[in-house]
């Protein structure tokens, strides 16, 4: 399964100029058939960004237009096993920090760490692949490199 980052989804929605769109969008389409996800984090973090353009009702409607449009599996932290306070700690500082000693900004340590955690997950596609490489176990690509790699 491939994990997306924020700012592939991001420049799909935000950024139409991009020089890398033609890359983005060829990379998206590419991937309908394929499983794919995107954490909740990354979810948040892209709502956020756009926050500033929709009204509340567009923005209350995300999963219509974001997860339906590219057909996302979303994932979200696996609490369950855990007490609140033990999950807490865990999702939100400890796993965070553990990250972040190898120079890795808290929420990209979020995404890092869920989507790792989520078997059958292989590669991470983002536009930032090299503040990845070396930061994880999955394969760092860029939409470009992945589409590269399929053909």
């Amino acid at each position: 399964m491939v994990a997306l980052d924020s700012d592939v989804l991001l420049l799909a929605f935000a950024f139409h100029r991009d020089e890398r769109q033609p890359d983005n969008d060829r990379f998206l389409n590419n991937i309908r058939t394929t499983p794919h996800c995107v954490t909740i984090y990354s979810v948040m973090e892209i709502l956020g960004q756009l926050s500033f353009n929709l009204s509340a009702e567009r923005l209350q409607s995300w999963p219509s237009w974001l997860r339906d449009e590219f057909g996302l599996n979303v994932l979200y932290p696996d609490w369950s096993v855990q007490n609140a306070e033990s999950f807490f700690l865990q999702e939100f500082v400890d796993g965070p920090l553990g990250k972040m000693v190898q120079r890795v900004p808290y929420l990209d340590s979020l995404i890092l760490n869920l989507i790792e955690a989520s078997p059958g997950l292989t590669v991470f596609v983002t536009w930032n692949a090299r503040h990845f490489q070396g930061k994880t176990s999955l394969q760092v690509v860029t939409p470009a490199q992945y589409i590269e790699s399929k053909q």
